[in-house]
């Protein structure tokens, strides 16, 4: 899945710069030429410590790129917001996914499975849409502080299980559901290392399974590298989770990701027959 951020405070592809429909159509097509599966468009920041912005603000960001990019192709696109609003004007413009990261629940401190007002979950439903389930347990501009798990695989596994169950309620398939563990949202280093670990628990819950550790702080706080140096780092990461289980992998340097988990899949052994 390639990242296209049209947000103007991205960490990682420039801040303070203004994203055009136009621009974001050609990152989305360039990286569909590099090896790109899925395309994941998002207008609102949802790094630590960032502000939530109004559903208008985001559309407005967002324009008319998911319509210009599905006008030039049949590869899967999917937006990255919580706003009920923002997800029927892309689901309208030819999206076949949303990207939440609230889980449904439309809320930033609601449990799992409650799924706020359902009006996003009626929508996904409603367009035959895929969806992605992420844990996050508070709020970007909050969830970095201080966060406290017991038995972080069990917690969060817990908690995507009943929000996948809230969602199949819904009448959202469920070969339509993707579980995204949410590395980098409300945990710490060990707390995602011991996510990575335990990623094939995950795996075993039936659903696909979504992983995002591109670029991400981890990095950081195993190396000590800037944004800008992450690269190999990350492909390391993106290996771990596809052999770990994860169906996709959400990355900035497509390319070299889908060479990498492409050596990865030509070396799989064939399962013994039984």
């Amino acid at each position: 899945m390639g990242i296209v951020n049209l947000t103007p405070d991205s960490f990682s592809d420039g801040r303070g710069v203004v994203k055009s429909t136009a621009w974001a159509s050609r990152r989305a097509l360039s990286l569909l030429a590099a090896g790109a599966d899925f395309i994941d468009f998002g207008a609102e920041s949802t790094r630590p410590g960032a502000q939530a912005i109004a559903p208008d603000q985001e559309i407005e960001r967002l324009g008319e790129v998911v319509k210009r990019v599905r006008s030039r192709t049949d590869a899967p696109l999917s937006v990255d917001t919580y706003h009920a609003a923002t997800a029927a004007y892309v689901l309208d413009q030819g999206a076949d996914m949303i990207n939440d990261v609230t889980a449904l629940r439309q809320d930033w401190e609601g449990e799992a499975g409650t799924g706020g007002d359902g009006e996003m979950a009626r929508l996904v439903a409603r367009h035959k849409a895929h969806v992605v389930l992420m844990h996050m347990p508070a709020s970007p501009a909050r969830m970095q502080e201080h966060p406290v798990y017991q038995d972080v695989c069990r917690q969060v596994w817990d908690f995507l299980r009943a929000a996948a169950t809230y969602a199949e309620g819904e009448g959202i398939p469920r070969e339509r559901i993707w579980l995204d563990p949410g590395f980098g949202f409300g945990k710490n280093f060990t707390h995602n290392r011991d996510l990575l670990a335990g990623l094939p628990g995950l795996a075993r819950l039936g659903y696909p399974v979504l992983a995002g550790l591109s670029r991400k702080r981890l990095i950081q706080d195993a190396l000590s590298l800037g944004v800008g140096e992450r690269r190999e780092a990350s492909l390391t990461l993106a290996v771990l989770a596809a052999e770990r289980g994860a169906r996709c992998v959400r990355v900035h340097d497509v390319q070299a990701t889908a060479r990498a988990v492409g050596m990865l899949d030509a070396l799989r052994l064939p399962e013994a027959n039984p």
